[in-house]
């Protein structure tokens, strides 16, 4: 037998037990949980803005690590004002870069504008216009 035979079939062994043991989604199974949009919002320290309007269930999954969802509409004029009064020291939204053809997104972390007390580690919000006057907004905070 060669060394790399040698080497290479411990870690194949291995490779294969996990990929069999593991199931197909890694939250074991489990579809997320639907919790108010208070707690969803709250977990990434915000709370949901004047004239929004929720849209289907805000969300929890938690398996190694935590996830919030939310998604809601609200007054297009108002989310640039939400965003800096509920995240004081983050960046300016961007409009630029933005993926998932999001008209402004905002990814936030610890040291990267996330105030001090948040549960979340990590808060991503993406804004489309939807028309004029109307943005829908997704929300997700989580622990890595």
């Amino acid at each position: 037998m060669s060394l790399a035979t040698l080497v290479l079939l411990p870690v194949l062994v291995v490779l294969v037990g996990v990929l069999l043991s593991e199931s197909d989604d890694r939250a074991d199974g489990r579809e997320p949980d639907q919790v108010p949009c208070s707690e969803a919002l709250g977990f990434g320290g915000a709370a949901l803005p004047d004239g929004a309007r929720p849209v289907g269930a805000c969300t929890h999954q938690a398996f190694l690590d935590t996830h919030y969802g939310a998604a809601f509409r609200m007054p297009r004029t108002g989310v640039r004002e939400w965003l800096a009064h509920t995240y004081p020291e983050a960046p300016a939204p961007d409009g630029m870069y933005c993926p998932d053809g999001a008209d402004l997104c905002l990814d936030l972390s610890y040291g990267q504008g996330l105030p001090d007390g948040v549960e979340a580690h990590v808060v991503q919000v993406r804004v489309v216009h939807e028309d004029a006057g109307t943005a829908l907004v997704r929300f997700a905070s989580f622990t890595l």
